[in-house]
């Protein structure tokens, strides 16, 4: 079976074909860093990590390019509402960005450039626009035309008629209002760049543009973002992409949200949710199972409640995965994923019904344990390992090592229990029964499953 993946610009599902045999390369739109992450930005950088990890497995040499928007006007704003030079604003934010990714258990990119870092390579895009007419500077500005550009619109789906273009202060001399900006006039006490046009500062979509050609050439497989980039952000880089002579991406991909309240997670409306909040009170692991189960299509709905399902759900596999250890010993991931599970993966990037085929392996790996069958149970685990290590979720892979060893409230949970149950052992030893009875109520009562293996007590969270 081909794999299958949505196109954005097409609006349909279409067989992957590399532009180079054997080889993938993606473009994300990272993070713009005027402040700490929020669940809405980590799940962008998710849903694209387990592409890359499905395409590695598939046996592709994935090149993966991640920007950072360490300069724009939201980093600015931010420098002049608080004093804080603007560089440090956009280090200090990138560092937790990079801390949230890492703590979720993402890949690093191949390469994370700065947009700072690439002015010389905007500047050579903006002289060749202006030379074949595609751009011009006005008042130190330089704009692109967009009616120079016959399928501006096509990804967004719009009509240039009725378009209503986003500007910011200082966007001065526009021939035309629908027209944007590619590089600003420096203002006074902002920071700027000389250019043959005069000092300025480069535009968002501009940025991307240039980032992309350098590390990824005049054409690329994918490039992706979140839903609210498609326009303008995506579709002014297009325009100007394609008027500069790159053939630029050949699929387009985007996530959906996470939306609190029926709206978008969003720093500027304020009902973010911080990475760094969520992971005091939750394991990084069962974070990741939460918001990379759902469909990368699909909008989340962000609750407590949610969160805890995903919890318990998780909890099953972990729970089933220490049994089979525990009375098996250690077992080593399947060299191939069941066929339903890389059936729902090749399509489209289907989670959640590759999540059901882990979660019926599971029910199958229990069934045997306590039908005695050992062979069929390590079978089953080798099969699960082997699916969760795809999606990065494999409780027993390196990456999570040291996650629940008292840093997070599971960490402490797990920690405060055994204590408990080192009494309950204790009082069983000396045949204190009626003690070692209470405290077992008690913790059952608590909502904890305790199990008395021949390795020790063992407890987890009671699923009913």
């Amino acid at each position: 079976m081909s794999l299958r993946l949505y196109d954005t610009n097409t609006r349909q599902v279409r067989d992957f074909v590399p532009l180079v045999p054997g080889c993938v390369s993606m473009y994300l739109c990272g993070a713009t860093v005027q402040a700490a992450p929020h669940i809405g930005h980590i799940r962008s950088n998710l849903n694209f990590d387990v592409m890359r990890r499905w395409f590695a497995y598939r046996g592709y040499q994935v090149t993966f390019v991640r920007n950072v928007t360490d300069i724009d006007d939201k980093v600015i704003a931010k420098s002049h509402d608080t004093g804080v030079p603007w560089w440090q604003i956009a280090y200090t934010n990138e560092i937790a960005f990079n801390e949230g990714y890492d703590q979720l258990g993402c890949l690093r990119p191949s390469v994370e450039p700065r947009a700072t870092g690439h002015v010389p390579e905007m500047i050579e895009m903006m002289r060749t626009l202006i030379e074949k007419g595609h751009a011009y500077e006005a008042d130190g500005n330089v704009y692109f035309a967009v009616t120079t550009y016959p399928d501006y619109l096509e990804l967004s789906n719009q009509e240039l008629d009725n378009l209503r273009q986003p500007s910011s202060a200082g966007e001065t001399g526009k021939r035309d209002p629908r027209d944007f900006a590619m590089w600003k006039r420096a203002k006074e006490g902002e920071p700027s760049w000389e250019t043959p046009w005069g000092r300025g500062r480069p535009g968002w979509h501009l940025e991307c543009s240039a980032m992309a050609h350098k590390y990824l050439g005049s054409a690329f497989d994918i490039h992706g973002g979140g839903l609210d980039l498609i326009f303008p952000h995506h579709e002014n880089e297009i325009a100007q992409s394609k008027a500069f002579g790159d053939e630029f991406s050949n699929f387009w991909v985007h996530n959906a949200w996470v939306t609190l309240s029926g709206e978008k997670m969003s720093k500027s409306l304020g009902n973010s949710v911080l990475v760094s909040e969520m992971l005091q009170r939750w394991r990084p692991i069962v974070l990741r199972y939460y918001l990379s189960a759902p469909h990368y299509r699909s909008m989340i709905e962000y609750s407590e409640e949610s969160l805890g399902e995903a919890e318990t759900a998780f909890a099953r596999i972990e729970g089933f995965i220490q049994r089979v250890v525990e009375q098996c010993g250690a077992v080593d991931a399947a060299p191939e994923v069941p066929l339903a599970f890389a059936e729902a993966m090749d399509d489209d990037f289907g989670v959640p019904q590759a999540l059901a085929v882990v979660h019926t392996a599971v029910r199958q790996g229990n069934s045997a344990l306590t039908a005695g069958d050992k062979e069929n149970a390590v079978a089953r685990l080798a099969e699960v390992r082997a699916m969760l290590g795809v999606l990065g979720l494999d409780p027993l892979d390196e990456q999570w090592a040291g996650a629940a060893k008292g840093d997070d409230l599971h960490g402490v949970v797990d920690s405060l229990v055994r204590l408990v149950l080192e009494q309950r052992q204790a009082a069983r030893a000396r045949k204190d029964f009626a003690t070692s009875d209470a405290i077992r109520d008690q913790l059952t009562a608590a909502g904890l499953v305790i199990e008395d293996t021949p390795s020790g007590s063992r407890w987890t969270i009671n699923n009913q």
